[in-house]
């Protein structure tokens, strides 16, 4: 394990946990708002139906695309400042475990892209009469769904390796390493369960998904106050 330096340099770890932390907490806000009370008001299960509702509501559905946009930027932000944080543990599987952060996101805007594709739709040709353009809307929904399931495997990998990385952080708690193991086997078998075992019922594994938000609340309240510098 490479040694933490305490040069003369004003980047700490804490400041770098603040930010991970922030936007931890920033992504608790938006991507929620858009899944559980935005999509669910204009997403339904006929095609047509979806169509007219988010036909009539463009400015709700460009909201919901913002806000997953934003999570994406988060996302990027919280893997720089968690590479940083955890840079003096070991630098180059540290570095690795980043970049997995970014290939998800990498992912994560392709999926997106099927929404912005459906506004385009709405904005040039809408008509919720036509049903094959309906059918249209609803492909690229589904698009979204499996290509960010397909996603969420590689960022379970990557909440295990950052599990693993905690682990091995002398100046955090080991309960937050064995907690973000926990989440990314969570991500990884719920995501691979609904592709193999669709009818198997997966819902208790809800609960491991917290793993990450737990960690963000050290971040915040403990993590920042971290005075370590930050190795060149």
């Amino acid at each position: 394990m490479d040694a933490p330096t305490t040069t003369n340099q004003t980047f700490t770890i804490g400041k770098a946990a603040l930010i991970a932390g922030l936007g931890l907490l920033l992504m608790t806000l938006t991507v929620p708002f858009a899944e559980f009370y935005i999509f669910p008001k204009l997403i339904g299960d006929d095609a047509a139906a979806t169509a007219e509702n988010i036909s009539n509501e463009k400015l709700l559905f460009s909201t919901g695309i913002f806000l997953h946009l934003f999570t994406l930027l988060c996302d990027i932000v919280v893997a720089w400042a968690l590479y940083l944080f955890l840079k003096p543990v070991m630098r180059y599987f540290s570095l690795l475990v980043a970049w997995f952060r970014l290939i998800y996101t990498a992912m994560y805007l392709v999926a997106l892209a099927n929404l912005m594709k459906i506004l385009a739709l709405v904005q040039t040709s809408g008509d919720s009469t036509n049903i094959q353009w309906a059918e249209s809307v609803q492909l690229h929904i589904d698009s979204f769904r499996l290509e960010w399931s397909f996603g969420l495997i590689i960022f379970g990998i990557y909440l295990v390796l950052l599990g693993y990385l905690v682990l091995k952080a002398q100046y955090v708690p080991k309960i937050f390493g064995i907690l973000l193991l926990i989440a990314g086997l969570g991500y990884v078998i719920h995501t691979l369960g609904a592709f193999f075992s669709p009818t198997t019922d997966l819902s208790f594994l809800f609960f491991t998904f917290f793993g990450e938000l737990v960690f963000m609340v050290w971040l915040l309240v403990k993590g920042r106050k971290l005075q370590l510098a930050v190795p060149e």
